[in-house]
């Protein structure tokens, strides 16, 4: 296993924009491969906001690797443990388990997670700022990005100009860093479906007898599956939280915001036929939210023009839900980015850029594509065929995705990725690298 703690200094500086999962999980591996960073927040302090987060095999092998697994001990006291029960899927109107999908067993060196987004993502920040000794500044909005000559930068909201070798934006799905990477306004669209989010504690819940089983016998997770709708309900901690999502049609226009305070009568009207299991869960919600899944069409290119801006996450590729992996992708592209940066060095800062979308690209988009590919496996559902094959409405966990090693495969495909950025053309006696000329973006 790769050593957790850093490799030599490399003298490459980064700035990463955004302290979410991406843009720590950057920092930490840039940190662990010899790169100074530092990281600028817009929030001025932590929250333990949102709900339940997914952490397939493929991101656990990444967690696994840091502070030789104290880090992911601590995330598994955080997350949900199935290996006891597993999945149960069951038909939206009869309530009957269709299929009882088991859960593999954990491997230290990949294991899975899945618990509450703030506190998973407090350990990491702890880590992060505590640990590491990472730099983050926070309550610090960036309002614009430039690169001119050897240098990136940011402009900060009182006008501070920062500068350093790259600048990784990780600012989620309202980038700004896009802007100056596509050269204009990439507006989000609906993708014709929302979901409805909860997380509460289980008191009401273990006082009913309809619903006492979920939070009476340790962590449990459910999924009610009907025609374009699905409902998947978890208890976590031993049972002493619950959490559910209802995934659902919804035509809304994507406008500034696309989260709002969601209503339970309009989840009853969606509910209505289904197994009364639903509504006794949703009954015992105290609030819950109406988030609107934003659709973007894949971006031609996640590298600014002069490559020395790049995305990662959702800043470059949004997933939907139904993936279970727009984290852990996240994480992936982070782990990519810190190796190419290693092994090219200082003076080919510009092509480990490039060679990181290459190595990155087309596995992001396929694992992209898993998301429409599951929803509609469940959205769509033929119960003859689920009658004489229930495995077909289990929950994909593919090898090619959970069993992906990104450390590994980015030192491996490094060096003839990297040629094609240095060397000369074969026709033209000059180098890939275009000469560089200063770019803005208010």
């Amino acid at each position: 296993m790769p050593s957790p703690y850093p490799k030599p200094p490399t003298g490459i500086s980064i700035l990463i924009v955004g302290a979410g999962f991406a843009g720590l999980t950057t920092a930490i591996e840039c940190h662990r491969h010899g790169h100074s960073v530092t990281i600028y927040e817009s929030f001025p302090t932590l929250k333990s906001l949102g709900d339940i987060i997914s952490f397939g095999a493929n991101g656990g092998r990444i967690f696994a690797r840091w502070s030789d697994g104290a880090i992911a001990a601590k995330l598994r006291s955080l997350s949900i443990d199935l290996t006891g029960y597993g999945f149960r899927i069951h038909k939206y109107d009869t309530g009957e388990v269709v299929y009882h999908q088991p859960t593999p067993a954990q491997n230290p060196e990949a294991p899975v997670f899945n618990g509450h987004r703030g506190e998973l993502h407090q350990v990491v920040f702890e880590y992060a700022r505590d640990e590491l000794g990472i730099e983050i500044h926070l309550g610090r909005r960036v309002e614009g990005y430039f690169e001119e000559g050897e240098k990136a930068g940011i402009v900060l909201g009182d006008g501070e100009r920062v500068t350093a070798d790259i600048v990784i934006g990780a600012d989620g799905v309202r980038s700004k860093a896009r802007q100056l990477v596509l050269g204009f306004e990439d507006k989000p669209k609906s993708s014709g479906y929302a979901v409805w989010r909860a997380w509460f504690p289980n008191t009401d819940m273990i006082a009913d007898p309809r619903t006492s089983e979920f939070c009476s016998n340790g962590d449990t997770f459910n999924g009610w599956i009907g025609p374009d709708v699905h409902f998947l309900f978890s208890t976590i901690k031993n049972g002493s939280d619950c959490c559910w999502v209802l995934t659902h049609r919804d035509e809304h226009d994507i406008d500034e915001s696309w989260s709002f305070p969601g209503k339970l009568e309009d989840v009853y009207k969606v509910l209505e036929g289904w197994d009364p299991i639903c509504k006794a869960i949703v009954e015992k919600t105290p609030s819950l939210v109406d988030w609107k899944l934003v659709y973007r069409d894949p971006l031609p290119t996640w590298v600014s023009k002069h490559a020395r801006i790049l995305l990662v996450g959702d800043s470059a590729h949004p997933f939907l839900p139904t993936s279970a992996q727009g984290a852990t992708q996240a994480m992936e592209d982070g782990v990519t980015i810190a190796v190419c940066l290693r092994r090219a060095g200082k003076e080919g800062v510009q092509a480990a850029v490039r060679t990181y979308q290459e190595i990155r690209y087309d596995r992001v988009r396929a694992v992209q594509k898993t998301g429409e590919t599951t929803r509609d496996r469940w959205h769509k559902t033929d119960w003859e065929k689920v009658a004489k094959d229930p495995k077909s409405v289990a929950f994909p966990r593919e090898d090619w995705i959970h069993q992906h090693d990104a450390e590994k495969h980015a030192e491996d495909v490094f060096d003839e990725i990297f040629k094609r950025f240095t060397r000369p053309e074969k026709d033209k006696n000059e180098p890939l690298l275009p000469k560089e000329k200063p770019v803005a973006v208010a």
